[in-house]
């Protein structure tokens, strides 16, 4: 039983956790320093206009072209902020649920380059359809939240193991493929809607996860790809010479990779179907080794 009070849990799960918690500490965190930031111009008695015009100009992304220019830094810092508390609970509830099941099957690096290159590309098919298409110039202006980020870990889990079982409200049984499924339709439907959702930015952030999770341990792999870049970017500001990495040197045939890639794919639909069915606790030693090396090679 852990002896550690509230602030040492904390800084704890911030620095040591699991990467799913770490990152909805920083939603969270970003949520209240938005709240205490507008808390305090309100105490100083600053114009309403003025609080939503700086918090607009740091923390969204303005899909308008000519004002994206000036302010880049939105594709990055609107994929951590929430200005609404139901907006921001929604959410994190979801990325807790996709976070979790994410990292266990691949781990804590693959999930934050999911997370963070989701968002990206989602917030590039928000600039791209505004740019292309005129009906919705007068629709989506501004676009907040992490809600690509966790559409690419969502529609990557259920691209990559679509037989997974969810309790939909606790008590309805569902494949996690339909649930994906239905949140892409919707965000079809959605398109050209003056709802304020940003559809695009799902719709491309599903596409991320889509690609994340193709040919998962072939070193041909988008996030295996970015991991290395990453190592080798980190080697070189280090100094360090490059040695050869025999993880992504070594090429297996098309049917070997197809073969292994099948049962392990068995192998992992059995148990998250046995996780979805009596949870994570009721795996033997042998069943969560299996996930650890999962997430470790993959």
């Amino acid at each position: 039983m852990s002896t550690r009070n509230f602030l040492e849990e904390f800084k704890f799960q911030l620095f040591s956790g699991t990467m799913t918690n770490r990152l909805v500490i920083v939603n969270v965190l970003v949520f209240i320093f938005i709240v205490l930031l507008e808390a305090i111009f309100r105490l100083l008695k600053i114009d309403q206009a003025i609080i939503e015009n700086f918090c607009s100009l740091i923390f969204t992304l303005d899909t308008n072209i000519q004002e994206f220019i000036f302010k880049p830094w939105g594709l990055f810092t609107s994929i951590f902020s929430h200005f609404d508390l139901w907006h921001l609970l929604f959410n994190m509830v979801f990325l807790y649920f996709s976070g979790t099941y994410f990292e266990r099957l691949f781990g804590g690096k693959k999930l934050l380059l999911t997370y963070l290159f989701g968002g990206l590309v989602g917030g590039i098919f928000e600039l791209a359809a505004e740019s292309q298409f005129p009906l919705l110039q007068n629709t989506q202006q501004l676009v907040v939240g992490a809600s690509g980020s966790i559409m690419a870990l969502f529609t990557a889990l259920a691209f990559y193991s679509p037989n997974t079982k969810v309790n939909l409200f606790g008590i309805i049984p569902i494949k996690i493929y339909f649930i994906a499924l239905f949140f892409l339709v919707q965000d079809l439907i959605g398109i050209g809607s003056d709802d304020q959702i940003a559809h695009f930015a799902h719709l491309g952030g599903a596409t991320f996860g889509i690609l994340s999770i193709r040919n998962i341990q072939s070193n041909k792999n988008i996030l295996n790809r970015l991991q290395k870049i990453i190592e080798d970017l980190k080697l070189t500001f280090k100094g360090k010479k490059k040695t050869k990495n025999t993880e992504f040197s070594k090429v297996k045939t098309d049917e070997e990779y197809n073969y292994e890639r099948k049962l392990r794919q068995e192998k992992t639909d059995v148990i998250l179907d046995k996780i979805a069915k009596s949870g994570y606790e009721s795996l033997s030693k042998s069943e969560k080794d299996f996930l650890f090396n999962q997430s470790k090679n993959g």
